[in-house]
């Protein structure tokens, strides 16, 4: 597919719009609350986070963060690797952009941010993800059920 992907720091209105996507049953356990929409909004604008738009021929099509924000609460992480985490907008899903967005990132992550170990959460349900996550390299270490909602995910980890 080869698209021209371009990573930049996240502004406040591509935060606003990646809380407003939605997404069809079951990916809709990746939908942001209302409620929570503030809250998430200020984490992506934490440059702690790391949180990076993901564009292509200038079109907002994702996001890649690298920070505690990746992680989901129930799983035993340490440091020894970057949490990494990311969404494309959904009419973006489903359609092969994931590998090469995935790799796209890591890539950026390690060229601009010095990164060179990271490790993803992905709801087990989610094999789209999964199959990306593997055909990139990563390998599943650990299986948890989230302490907020239940939902069982699996942590891989890639080098």
């Amino acid at each position: 597919m080869a698209m021209n992907l371009e990573f930049t720091p996240i502004t406040r209105e591509q935060a606003i719009e990646c809380v407003r996507w939605a997404y069809e049953a079951p990916y809709d356990l990746y939908n942001v609350r209302e409620a929570d929409r503030q809250v998430e909004i200020e984490g992506m604008l934490d440059r702690e986070n790391h949180a990076y738009a993901v564009s292509s021929e200038d079109q907002f099509i994702g996001i890649r963060s690298f920070g505690e924000d990746g992680r989901v609460t129930g799983g035993a992480y340490d440091d020894v690797y970057q949490d990494t985490g990311g969404a494309l907008r959904p009419d973006m899903t489903a359609k092969g952009f994931g590998e090469e967005v995935l790799r796209a990132g890591l890539q950026f992550g390690t060229r601009a941010l010095g990164f060179t170990k990271f490790r993803v959460a992905v709801a087990a349900f989610n094999e789209r993800a999964l199959k990306v996550c593997r055909r990139v390299g990563f390998v599943e270490r650990q299986r948890f059920l989230s302490t907020s909602d239940r939902q069982e995910f699996v942590i891989l980890t890639l080098k």
